[in-house]
């Protein structure tokens, strides 16, 4: 993986406070009844739609930061290790978007599923493996 493509370091701590934002707000919207679609108005610009829209890819934005910046050493090793990782993120979705479509009928939680889940479980396994890889050499050394 080419780390031109990747965001600078600085980026990661930016998507962690999108993500963070993201919690009291969702709750807020939530409480405030904007989760309900049929209590909104019909229409594209409606105040619920603009309201989920704005959360979500703060959220989906956040995510994309973490997961796409570069690490402070940046080597083939981790490459490799962001590649592998990717690999199995579209796996994963793959296989939960089919048993989704099958058993749901829900769109907006199948677009949620799609747009965030391989964004979380990348950054889980790469952060997991990268943890494991320093946990080994540290008891090396």
């Amino acid at each position: 993986m080419k780390t031109r493509f990747l965001f600078p370091y600085w980026c990661r701590y930016l998507g962690y406070a999108l993500i963070i934002a993201h919690v009291p707000v969702a709750l807020f919207r939530k409480v405030l009844g904007f989760d309900n679609p049929g209590a909104a108005d019909d229409g594209l610009f409606n105040s619920h739609h603009i309201f989920f829209v704005t959360t979500t890819l703060a959220m989906a934005i956040g995510l994309f930061l973490v997961a796409f910046a570069k690490e402070k050493m940046e080597d083939e090793q981790i490459s490799q290790l962001r590649l592998d990782s990717l690999q199995w993120a579209i796996y994963l979705n793959y296989i939960l978007l089919t048993v989704t479509l099958i058993l749901s009928s829900d769109k907006e939680h199948i677009l949620l599923l799609n747009l965030w889940i391989p964004l979380i479980f990348f950054i889980i396994r790469f952060r997991w493996v990268i943890y494991r890889l320093n946990s080994s050499l540290s008891r090396e050394g």
